[in-house]
């Protein structure tokens, strides 16, 4: 790399004068100076907080805490060219306010008037450009343009710490989510949820009830957890603002009583939390063959007639909440066995054949898994359908799905049990009730729902 010396000699007025290429190094010789080139823009900021009235020095830049009362900045002398940056330090401006004076009878922009900062957190470079303008705001700013991450604070339910940096609220019953503030980007503004509706009652002497609705979000919002397969896309999580969210937790559907020709169960209730609806399960159907409810999951088929299971996602959202009741066995089919409730992620199982009626019940399908609360747990399996004369019943699906009830066999009339309960804050479907002869067993009752929120809160 060469070095190019200028000394003494000038360019003839007009003329260009070109010194080196790129790389090169220019020095001036002794006495000589520029003009015109100016400051670059940037200060030497200083680290010593500035709390009382104090004259700049161009080139510098200062943190000013006005927490303790106004601050008066004297500027230097103007020579063109001089930088002054000043920054409020503790978000003070606008209680205490920064005055920025001239000096002399110099101006700033254009007034020879002292300057007041009053916005909390701004940040102001100052360049003296002629006697004319004099002091110039060339660069401005505030905190809020680079702001720190902020995050979601909220009440309700009760509240876990899990993976350090997550709160989970959980709901097994009606109340309030709360959002006190809302964070940003950088932290938290959104959650993760999980919403279990009710599960359905188990018929009398018939189909298991179906599990209730189960809707979830991917986990995106809050350290992306291990979710069920209805936490897929399209799911997202949820935006929140700064107010209070109405929490309701289903309740499960009574199972069918006897007679076994009139004991559908009664679907189970809805869950609620902000957009998201999850819908109770259907009713397991009775001993004489109606077909299962329709609801978050369907209910079971009874034992009679082959009539359909009731139908899963009802009302239709995407992901599914849930899936089919087995249709009914019908004659020939085991027509003593109830057919199973469907579950969160597959359906439930037709009661098979048996000669002489003496068919097994159909299981109940299977729930969905999901480690919101840091720990993989199963919900809203499907209720087993109950049997007359067979001692297998239909085994509830994983996820709080009751059994069905059964029969001892070689007994007439066969004496009649009630299903098993759906498990409470589960959503699982109530097992179908065993009987037969124009009496019926109780359906179990559905089991409780669910109402899961998780966000970041550090």
């Amino acid at each position: 790399m060469s070095k190019i010396e200028v000394n003494t000699v000038a360019p003839q007025c007009g003329t260009t004068l070109t010194l080196g290429e790129s790389g090169d190094t220019v020095t001036l010789g002794t006495g000589a100076s520029q003009s015109g080139f100016g400051r670059t823009g940037t200060v030497d900021w200083q680290t010593t907080v500035k709390t009382s009235t104090f004259t700049a020095v161009s080139g510098e830049g200062y943190f000013i805490n006005t927490t303790g009362g106004a601050v008066t900045v004297n500027l230097p002398a103007g020579a063109a060219g001089s930088i002054v940056s000043v920054k409020d330090y503790a978000g003070t401006f606008d209680t205490h306010a920064c005055t920025v004076a001239p000096n002399g009878s110099e101006k700033i922009g254009g007034q020879a008037l002292d300057s007041l900062l009053t916005t909390e957190g701004i940040a102001v470079t100052l360049v003296y450009i002629d006697s004319t303008q004099g002091w110039l705001v060339t660069d401005s700013g505030l905190q809020n343009e680079a702001p720190p991450p902020q995050y979601i604070a909220a009440t309700g339910g009760t509240i876990t710490t899990v993976d350090t940096n997550y709160k989970v609220h959980t709901f097994t019953g009606p109340g309030t989510f709360t959002v006190c503030s809302v964070g940003n980007p950088a932290g938290s503004n959104t959650v993760d949820y999980m919403v279990v509706a009710g599960g359905g009652g188990g018929g009398a002497s018939g189909g298991g009830g179906g599990a209730g609705g189960y809707r979830e979000s991917p986990g995106s919002a809050s350290g992306c957890y291990s979710v069920s397969p209805r936490g897929a896309a399209p799911a997202v999580s949820l935006s929140v603002t700064a107010t209070s969210f109405p929490i309701s937790v289903g309740a499960g559907g009574a199972g069918g009583p006897g007679p076994a020709t009139t004991g559908t169960g009664t679907s189970g209730a809805n869950s609620i939390f902000s957009t998201i609806t999850s819908a109770g399960g259907g009713g397991g159907a009775n001993h004489d063959g109606d077909a299962g409810a329709n609801g978050g999951s369907g209910g079971g088929g009874g034992r009679d007639g082959g009539q359909p299971g009731g139908t899963g996602n009802t009302p239709t959202v995407n992901p599914a909440q849930g899936t089919d009741g087995a249709q009914g066995p019908g004659s020939g089919g085991g027509p003593n066995s109830g057919s199973g409730g469907g579950g969160a992620t597959s359906a439930g199982t037709r009661a098979n054949g048996g000669s002489g009626g003496a068919g097994a019940g159909g299981p109940g399908g299977n729930g969905a898994t999901s480690s919101i609360t840091a720990s993989p747990v199963t919900r809203a399996g499907g209720g087993g359908g109950g049997s007359m004369t067979n001692p297998t019943a239909g085994t509830g699906g994983p996820g709080g799905g009751g059994a069905g009830g059964t029969n001892a066999p070689g007994s007439s009339p066969a004496p009649v049990k009630a299903g098993t309960a759906g498990t409470t804050n589960t959503g699982g479907g109530g097992g179908g009730g065993s009987g037969g002869g124009g009496s019926g067993g109780t359906g179990g009752t559905g089991g409780s729902g669910i109402v899961i929120i998780r966000y970041k809160f550090q």
